[in-house]
């Protein structure tokens, strides 16, 4: 099953791309087989993130129309809240880009976190690889947007946009040491609103130290999603980082946590909390208790 759905997700078949994705969400068994069959793709990985309400969407819906209109094929993977009861996505990109969802170069799946602190989805990085070897030239990623926690796109992508809008300035400050070390380019968003300019002048500033050290300053764009105002810019600055071989050093911290995450799970797959609960209670029950002496037996 998993090699002839390689074949056909390779050959193009949406549908096969759509069931893999769902098997893998669901670790279905022979996914880590598979996964370990995946070629390497050299296709490109664009992350779209900033705080809530920045326009997010809307912006991946714009630049979407770009590339569609220079004749590309795009794969997006918006990553929704999770809902609290049971832990699906909330779907809220589906109303921003409605437009594209039976257009055939277009592929827009819907990730819940499922209470993941990143941002992201857990099998987020498996996901973007198997979108990698369809037949996309370009792969977007659009995250839940919350704050300093939303590092991990920074690894997985070979440029990160953060949007922000000119009311972000107290939320900047709360934010920035994670915005700028997450950010390739800085898209602000909703620029027709007061105070925009002084937004942007205030967030260069802020910038300025950043750039002194490493040498390489950080595009600011300003843009109106809405009226697809400056995100001709901000693709021609993102195509700009790609074609000049620009090279993600996070990526290999992204895959030393994922290594690290993923060994955890395999060694801790046969201990259970209510196993160690009962366990706990019948020591208890016996007199003191030590943790550190409870733990040596499973280590």
């Amino acid at each position: 099953m998993w090699q002839s759905l390689q074949q056909e997700i390779r050959e193009g078949n949406r549908k096969s791309l759509a069931r893999c994705i769902s098997l893998i969400e669901n670790e279905v068994p022979g996914y880590e087989e598979f996964l370990q069959t995946i070629p390497a793709s050299s296709t490109p990985v664009i992350g779209i993130t900033g705080p809530p309400g920045a326009g997010k969407s809307t912006m991946v819906d714009s630049l979407i129309g770009l590339l569609v209109d220079e004749g590309k094929k795009v794969a997006v993977l918006c990553v929704d809240p999770s809902s609290p009861f049971n832990l699906g996505a909330l779907l809220g990109d589906r109303i921003r880009m409605s437009n594209w969802y039976n257009h055939p170069d277009v592929f827009i799946r819907s990730l819940a976190t499922r209470g993941s602190l990143g941002g992201l989805h857990p099998k987020i990085l498996e996901i973007a690889e198997v979108c990698k070897i369809a037949d996309y030239d370009y792969v977007l990623i659009e995250t839940v947007g919350v704050g300093q926690s939303e590092i991990e796109i920074a690894g997985l992508a070979d440029v990160t946009v953060v949007v922000l809008v000119p009311e972000a300035g107290d939320e900047v400050q709360t934010m920035k040491a994670g915005l700028m070390e997450i950010a390739d380019i800085f898209a602000v968003n909703k620029a027709d609103r007061p105070d925009a300019e002084l937004f942007v002048r205030n967030l260069k500033m802020m910038l300025a130290p950043a750039f002194a050290t490493t040498q390489q300053e950080i595009p600011v764009i300003k843009t109106i999603a809405t009226e697809k105002q400056g995100t001709k810019e901000l693709w021609l600055k993102i195509d700009e980082l790609l074609k000049h071989h620009y090279t993600n050093e996070r990526r290999s911290w992204l895959l030393a946590e994922k290594a690290y995450y993923l060994i955890q799970q395999k060694r801790m797959k046969d201990v259970q909390k209510k196993e160690l609960k009962q366990k706990i209670d019948t020591v208890l029950e016996k007199g003191e208790f030590n943790l550190y002496q409870f733990i040596k037996k499973f280590s």
